[in-house]
């Protein structure tokens, strides 16, 4: 009899160590992520806060030292942040000087980017040179901005997701597809300001 109790007893303490470990292997992060020991992709920093009052008074910030594109709208007594997403920047640092130099081009609050063009992007395809050959890169949307350097925009990462936030683009603003969706359903519009920082500066007099 007493041997039958010390077995369940070990048996029973077995089995929650196992419980314990099983609960431990895989530790969950914010947004349903997990830890670099699984292969789950990492936690993402998207706040959408809704439709803006006005869309036509909405302006885009995006930060390189921050590598995030954040949605404001300017009402008549503030400056609100309406929506921020994690984007992909230029492979190299500093403004872009020529084509070709893997640098995002910056633009003041004084005299920013507009966007000119939305453009159905969701057939386009690239060859980055990797391997892949060429495949579909763009997400559904390219929003074409007025930079002295043709071919510079806003755009998804249709088989690049893992590489925003990031610095792994040619030059342009890359998102992650849904966001890309949701910036021009709920904000874009032809002639919107795009104001984009340089790694080394500071938040604007509105900015959190």
């Amino acid at each position: 009899m007493k041997k039958t109790f010390v077995f369940a007893i070990i048996f029973l303490f077995s089995a929650v160590c196992v419980m314990c470990s099983a609960g431990t292997s895989e530790t969950s992060g914010e947004n349903g992520a997990t830890d670099e020991k699984t292969s789950v992709v990492a936690v993402t920093d998207t706040i959408g806060i809704g439709t803006p009052k006005v869309r036509e008074k909405c302006f885009i910030v995006v930060s390189k030292k921050d590598m995030k594109l954040t949605v404001y709208e300017a009402t008549k007594k503030d400056t609100v942040m309406v929506a921020r997403f994690d984007c992909c920047l230029g492979k190299n640092f500093g403004d872009k000087q020529k084509r070709g130099d893997m640098c995002t081009p910056e633009a003041s609050i004084q005299k920013p980017f507009r966007i000119e063009k939305i453009e159905n992007s969701s057939w386009w395809t690239h060859d980055f040179g990797d391997g892949r050959g060429s495949i579909k890169a763009y997400g559904n949307w390219f929003m074409r901005l007025s930079s002295p350097f043709t071919g510079i925009g806003i755009h998804g990462s249709t088989n690049n997701e893992n590489s925003v936030p990031g610095r792994f683009s040619e030059g342009c603003i890359r998102l992650r597809d849904a966001d890309i969706d949701s910036l021009k359903q709920n904000y874009a519009f032809l002639g919107m300001k795009v104001i984009i920082k340089g790694e080394d500066e500071g938040k604007l007099s509105f900015e959190n």
